[in-house]
């Protein structure tokens, strides 16, 4: 349990409400995927200002679950910013992919959703 995502900032501001928890679980469950294959298609299409975009909207959620890629997406925000156009930012946006893949399914698993 909470291997690949944390919930210890999320338990502190609910005060440990589960049904809180398990709402913005949901969210992120539902959300966040469509999310993350809109940063792929930006990034794939050097949209910088839509990725900019989409990396600032991610950014909460990923840092309330305390997802280890919070660095990847900031620097994928400063590529969408057009400050950092000649990184190969491709590298980046697969670790963020692959590290929600795994907090998804261990929400799921964890959940039972």
């Amino acid at each position: 349990m909470e291997r690949n995502y944390k919930l210890s900032k999320i338990k502190e501001l609910s005060e440990n409400d589960q049904d809180f928890i398990l709402g913005l679980v949901a969210v992120f469950l539902e959300e966040v995927p469509a999310d993350i294959l809109l940063l792929k298609e930006a990034i794939l299409e050097q949209d910088f200002q839509r990725t900019y975009q989409i990396a600032h909207k991610l950014k909460p959620t990923i840092d309330l679950f305390q997802l280890d890629t919070l660095g990847d997406l900031l620097e994928i925000e400063h590529w969408g910013r057009d400050v950092l156009k000649s990184v190969d930012i491709l590298p980046k946006l697969e670790k963020v992919m692959r590290s929600v893949e795994l907090a998804m399914a261990e929400m799921k698993a964890d959940f039972k959703l």
